[in-house]
């Protein structure tokens, strides 16, 4: 995998799932993910002024995967469980638990559908697709694992992390 970055501006308006609940999230950064060249996602990471990228498990924001193609919501929460696992260890009883949350959570997708994770600061986790509510979860190990996904140093994207948070460093 690989990813290029795309300049941040603050002008960019947050999606209205955002603005409920962060209004005063701005636009952090953003990248393309690739896979063997081609375009999987374009990603942007909004969060308010002061947003800590060392700290993001305990920081409020939020993380936006525009698709660029199709995917199956599976085989999205399969990837993500292999991901976590790169960001930190958990027994199979969880892995099952959170496999199943993120099925809920990961309709399939197509080109332009909107997927976004809102993170509280406090461990506590919702989804949207397309802006629409579709899983939500208070877990704060959960959390830490899955935005660690493109936001911990040990992410396989390093590319993709440094270019949703450059704005913030």
């Amino acid at each position: 995998m690989n990813a290029t970055a795309a300049p941040a501006t603050t002008t960019d308006a947050a999606p209205a799932e955002i603005r409920a609940d962060l209004p005063e999230a701005r636009l952090v950064g953003s990248g393309t993910l690739r896979f063997f060249g081609l375009t999987v996602y374009d990603a942007r990471l909004w969060a308010p002024p002061g947003f800590d990228p060392l700290r993001y498990d305990r920081e409020p924001f939020a993380l936006e995967l525009a698709y660029a193609r199709r995917l199956e919501g599976g085989a999205i929460a399969e990837r993500s469980v292999a991901e976590m696992r790169r960001i930190g260890p958990f027994d199979e009883e969880r892995a099952r638990r959170w496999l199943a949350l993120m099925r809920d959570a990961f309709p399939d997708v197509t080109a332009n559908d909107r997927l976004l994770g809102l993170h509280d600061g406090r461990g506590g986790v919702r989804f949207f697709h397309n802006g629409r509510p579709t899983a939500s979860l208070d877990d704060a190990d959960y959390a830490r694992l899955f935005f660690g996904i493109w936001l911990a140093p040990a992410t396989s994207a390093p590319t993709l992390r440094a270019a949703l948070i450059g704005a913030a460093r």
